[in-house]
């Protein structure tokens, strides 16, 4: 099935870059890239996927039943703390008590105009409300998240704040300008989350599709008024911000973040009457299922290349070239000898890998075939092989000390989210869910060591191994994993050996050409990063590469039309993130 248009040109992670960039000089911006975590599991929720596909769902079911009409056409009213008379009003004090807590005359002129927005924004929900028949008093009451966050809102504006003198203490006008900071810490994230998830919604409705019934609402919040009243909020913030001590600062920051995640638990709480592809473990069933994940190492769980971590503590340990080594140990090579043959390495192989890569391109594109692909990767496999053995020939893989390794494996930098995505699987015995390392990388004592100070000494690690005499490696790679052919092998012998009792749903997380058949081998397959060799390989041989959420509102589509959602392997489609939180929020959930 050919990708709509709108879905294939989406990309979340690019305008998401683009908003970050405008706002992070300011101290409000700064909040926003801090927290864009928060942001992305406020994307991920059921609600929010299933948002876009309310029309289609009437038009699915074939009904005009009032019962299932009036359920979506409340759902605005009951799910948005905007679009709640309630809520407004609440906004509309918690502006008026921020004005009054500031002696600032541009300030107060700017809150009021805020406070006049919210009072639009009123007069526009009583419109929804006239306009689908809707009786607030009679259509049930407001959910307790949205209480506990209206309640969150009314108790920062009263001043009842950690650190920050109660209601009617305030004697300084310093003192209330800060009680108005607060207000506006607590507020602001909620304002820049809409306008963010309207723009985001706006650009994937289905263009053919006029009729959807929050179509004034995505148009609300995504106008330049309302983008502007949010832009407004920011820079409020960071005007009443400026006077604040460092501890205060702080506690606007906790504000801030408290704000985001009440939002996230918001749309976490909100009833959907269909299965949802989004968490992927909603419909897992851990007596009946079992999950893997596979994932690679080097640049997909790290920000740099375990070869170049190992070639570094080898330079470093290395003798210089005037010292005397011990007869009784392995004959090493000096620094700087090291230094120079390791250069050359890298070169040769950056080289004759882009060489391989032209050379196993298909002069013109053609359609997905898998059998047809792996007959092509074998010859980046053997370049792979022969790769190591001018390596292990060299030498300069002789004389590491194993503690050595470990602990340049200690301080090793993974990416963000990557090791509290691990662990939220390890620690959540009920989901019957395991992780498999499957890396190139020549010593898997540098990934376990990586893993292990993060406590998570658990993982399956599968890698080549060094070989080692007391301790000190002789140059000699034990190997396991190699190339993309030894990767996929490893990769179904794993799934073999498993008992066939369950069911197993595999998810593989790479980023290079060398993860392209386990990628595509898997149930699903993520793409972290930005490969352009990948990329171009892939797309050669037929591969599409979709951004994970517009796929996913895809994927909820068709699991509309067949009642379940169902991931398949080799289907020629990868799916690309900008990083693990996109990859945390889609298969675990907040």
């Amino acid at each position: 099935m050919a990708i709509p248009p709108k879905l294939a040109s989406s990309s979340y992670s690019h305008r998401h870059y683009r908003c970050r960039k405008h706002r992070g000089r300011s101290r409000a911006g700064k909040f926003w890239v801090k927290f864009r975590r928060e942001t992305v599991f406020a994307m991920y929720t059921p609600f929010v996927v299933c948002w876009l596909l309310e029309t289609s769902r009437l038009r699915l079911l074939g009904t005009t039943s009032p019962k299932i009409f009036t359920s979506l056409k409340r759902l605005p009213m009951q799910s948005l703390p905007h679009l709640t008379c309630n809520n407004f009003e609440h906004l509309c004090s918690r502006y008026e008590l921020a004005e009054e807590c500031t002696d600032d005359d541009d300030a107060k002129l700017a809150i009021s105009k805020l406070r006049k927005g919210v009072l639009e924004e009123l007069k526009m929900h009583n419109s929804f409300v006239q306009e689908w028949g809707i009786d607030p008093s009679k259509d049930g009451a407001i959910n307790s998240a949205t209480v506990k966050y209206t309640d969150f809102l009314l108790a920062t504006a009263s001043g009842k704040v950690e650190g920050v003198k109660g209601p009617g203490k305030l004697a300084t006008p310093f003192e209330r300008t800060k009680v108005a900071a607060y207000t506006l810490g607590a507020m602001t994230p909620c304002m820049r989350l809409y306008a963010f998830l309207a723009k985001e919604l706006q650009a994937l409705i289905d263009s053919e599709d006029g009729s959807h019934p929050y179509q004034k609402w995505f148009d609300n919040y995504s106008s330049e008024g309302f983008q502007a009243s949010a832009l407004q909020t920011e820079d409020l913030l960071d005007k009443l911000s400026v006077p604040l001590t460092g501890e205060e600062l702080d506690i606007i920051e906790k504000l801030y973040h408290q704000a985001m995640k009440l939002e996230i638990e918001f749309f976490n709480v909100q009833p959907l009457a269909q299965s949802t592809v989004v968490p992927l473990t909603k419909e897992h069933n851990p007596v009946e299922d079992r999950l893997v994940i596979f994932s690679d190492f080097d640049l997909t769980c790290t920000i740099v290349d375990s070869s170049a971590i190992l070639a570094e503590i080898a330079i470093v340990t290395a003798p210089k070239s005037d010292q005397a080594q011990p007869e009784n140990q392995i004959a090493r090579m000096s620094s700087a000898e090291l230094r120079n043959t390791w250069g050359l390495l890298s070169g040769q192989y950056t080289e004759e890998y882009e060489q391989c890569i032209e050379s196993i391109l298909p002069s013109e594109k053609v359609e997905f075939n898998y059998e047809v692909l792996c007959k092509a990767i074998e010859q980046l496999s053997d370049f792979e092989q022969r790769a190591n053995s001018r390596v292990i020939e060299s030498g300069v893989l002789k004389g590491l000390n194993l503690e050595d390794i470990k602990r340049a494996g200690e301080r090793l930098i993974l990416q963000d989210g990557c090791t509290s995505f691990f662990k939220k699987i390890v620690k959540n015995e009920n989901l019957n869910a395991n992780i498999h390392v499957l890396s190139y990388c020549w010593c898997a004592d540098l990934i376990r060591s990586a893993f292990s100070s993060g406590g998570l000494d658990v993982l399956n690690i599968h890698a080549n191994e060094f070989s080692f005499e007391d301790s000190i490696s002789t140059g000699e790679i034990i190997k396991k994993v190699e190339s993309p052919i030894d990767k996929v092998q490893s990769f179904n012998t794993i799934l073999k050996s498993y008992s066939t009792d369950k069911k197993n749903l595999t998810v593989y997380i790479g980023d290079s050409v060398g993860d392209l058949l386990c990628l595509l081998q898997a149930d699903v397959g993520i793409v972290i990063g930005s490969s352009s060799s990948l990329r171009r390989v892939g797309g050669q041989f037929g591969v599409s590469f979709l951004p994970l959420y517009p796929g996913l509102i895809k994927k909820q589509k068709e699991c509309v039309k067949e009642s379940s959602s169902k991931w398949k392997g080799q289907s020629g489609t990868l799916y690309t993130v900008s990083g693990w939180a996109e990859i945390h929020a889609f298969i675990l959930g907040w």
